[in-house]
């Protein structure tokens, strides 16, 4: 079968480190464009695909007839209009987290992904992890029976990188929109629960959220649990989730950057029998996205994550900062 042929729209240092290298890597993939117009901002990319073609515009990229799907790791506030673009443009997109500011902003790509006939989908790579899917499951089997409270958090220190674009306001910085997206729909997607109560504490500099901290209750098929969500960029680098149970108890401890925070491992404690850890080494969740991507282009394949997931999830957002606002 024809490999999906992708372009990547802009040289960022996460493309070049995680993504691009993925989609050269992934079965069923060929990476052939790039869109940059610094030519020293492509020569890496060209250092490990050497027959990469590079393009001075996304227009440019968008008008080429060879490209089956296009890669967005623009700033956050230029994916909506990228993705609109690329549609129209007759390329399936897989645009980067968050895919919107606001969850009204992704009717628009709903409606043109529908109209198109395309794919396009938010690249949330971590469902597509054995990690999670594993969680997922476990949650669902009632493996430490039914959920009472569940816990995230995720951090890093970027402070001394005024410049990046997550500590920018007109860039759609911020903790919530780059690793809330996490923290929040992870909780979402493993227990298939939605927020119903929220309590929010924010600290700001220069316009963006640097510390949160998130709680209240959520609502699924099984009834209701509490739960906790923190998320930084001035905090010592942490990533944990927790599950607890009436029975037992799950922790995962790489949960959002399995391989490179650490070995992705999900333990398991229950009443009454021996504490048990399944590890996940060498699992390349990039790659992983990328190829149940192009299996969901080419053969229709079932895919983890849609547009109306990633609407859930920015709802959620969007209903943290309401409440920000009105508690403030």
């Amino acid at each position: 079968m024809k490999p999906v042929k992708w372009g990547v729209l802009g040289a960022s240092a996460f493309a070049l480190n995680h993504m691009a290298r993925a989609i050269h890597e992934a079965d069923g993939a060929q990476f052939v464009a790039l869109a940059t117009s610094d030519a020293a901002k492509a020569r890496p990319f060209q250092a490990f695909c050497p027959q990469l073609q590079v393009h001075t515009s996304y227009a440019s990229l968008l008008s080429d007839p060879q490209i089956d799907a296009v890669y967005i790791p623009l700033p956050n506030h230029l994916h909506v209009e990228w993705t609109l673009k690329a549609l129209k443009a007759g390329k399936h997109v897989l645009a980067e987290k968050p895919i919107a500011m606001k969850a009204g902003e992704i009717d628009a790509l709903i409606a043109a992904r529908d109209a198109t006939g395309l794919f396009a989908t938010e690249a949330y790579m971590i469902v597509h992890h054995p990690q999670w899917q594993r969680v997922r499951q476990l949650i669902a089997e009632g493996a430490i029976g039914r959920i009472l409270h569940a816990d995230a958090a995720f951090s890093y220190d970027n402070r001394n990188d005024k410049e990046n674009i997550r500590n920018r306001p007109d860039t759609g910085g911020g903790s919530i929109p780059d690793i809330g997206v996490y923290a929040y729909g992870s909780l979402r997607w493993a227990t298939g629960a939605e927020p119903t109560e929220l309590s929010v504490r924010i600290k700001r500099e220069n316009g963006v959220d640097v510390w949160a901290q998130v709680a209240g209750e959520m609502t699924g098929p099984e009834g209701q649990f509490s739960f906790s969500a923190m998320t930084s960029m001035r905090l010592y680098p942490r990533q944990e989730v927790v599950f607890q149970g009436e029975t037992g108890l799950i922790r995962l401890t790489a949960p959002f950057n399995a391989g490179l925070f650490g070995e992705a491992q999900v333990h398991l404690y229950r009443k009454g029998q021996a504490d048990h850890i399944e590890r996940f080494p060498g699992i390349r969740q990039y790659q992983i996205q990328v190829e149940a991507f192009c299996r969901k282009v080419r053969n229709g394949d079932a895919y983890p994550w849609s547009l109306e997931d990633a609407q859930g999830t920015q709802a959620m957002i969007d209903a943290v900062f309401a409440v920000e606002k009105t508690s403030s």
